[in-house]
């Protein structure tokens, strides 16, 4: 899979409320690019307008692909929420997209990519009987079963516990290898651990940070790794 690049440029408001903007993101095809910010910035907004999801916030500007091709049905979207349907099963709701699409479902591979999140002992479990952070283990292998070249990440791990948090991170990284990533996340180790390049929002601008050396995802006591946790914690404070 050939992953492009991702170009955004443009203004946000709802009605006169301004969002963000003007603004220009560029996401380096096949690499991970985090994005930080104080909260009500507009992060999740960005990627909602991305995905095509937004109804409600205007934007004026472009959002495109290196390739020149339309970005529908190459993307991937994680949100905050796990939104997990009720009444199906781990691999029923793994497999949500190719039900929603009339698709074949590929229920091997759910279960494999399911194993490897570590549900397997839980495939036939529905959401209510599953923890916060195994429902977002679920969420994390529906958006893998989509197999795309562009994935956007809202908090993908946030409601895991700390150890769980770096396996996830690890075996994103691994099953994503190629893709084009970006990230939202609040999270300056996670960015450090993750990130090929960091971007830091404000309501007018991106900044960007640089990242550790070394390919993703860093070890978690590497020292530059830390360095860049703390710099980035720095400079989160000063925005806020």
């Amino acid at each position: 899979m050939s992953a492009p690049a991702l170009h955004v440029s443009g203004t946000a408001r709802i009605g006169a409320e301004h969002v963000f903007g003007p603004l220009t993101l560029d996401a380096a095809g096949g690499a991970w690019t985090c994005l930080l910010g104080p909260s009500g910035v507009g992060k999740t907004t960005l990627l909602r307008l991305i995905a095509g999801l937004d109804d409600v916030t205007g934007f004026a500007g472009t959002i495109t692909a290196s390739d020149g091709l339309p970005l529908q049905g190459r993307l991937a979207l994680m949100a905050q929420s796990d939104l997990l349907m009720p009444w199906l099963d781990v691999v029923d709701n793994a497999l949500l997209g190719a039900r929603l699409r009339g698709n074949r479902p590929d229920r091997d591979r759910a279960r494999e990519v399911l194993e490897r999140v570590g549900l397997g002992d839980h495939l036939h479990k529905r959401p209510g009987q599953l923890s916060g952070g195994q429902r977002q283990r679920v969420a994390l292998a529906r958006t893998l079963m989509e197999d795309r070249a562009i994935v956007l990440l809202d908090e993908p791990f946030s409601a895991l516990d700390a150890r769980t948090r770096s396996q996830m991170q690890d075996l994103a990284c691994e099953l994503l290898a190629g893709r084009t990533v970006l990230m939202v996340t609040h999270d300056p180790a996670e960015a450090a651990r993750l990130g090929d390049a960091i971007l830091v929002m404000s309501p007018d601008r991106l900044d960007p940070v640089a990242p550790p050396p070394g390919p993703a995802p860093r070890a978690v006591d590497d020292n530059a790794t830390l360095r860049a946790q703390a710099a980035l914690l720095t400079r989160l404070r000063e925005e806020a």
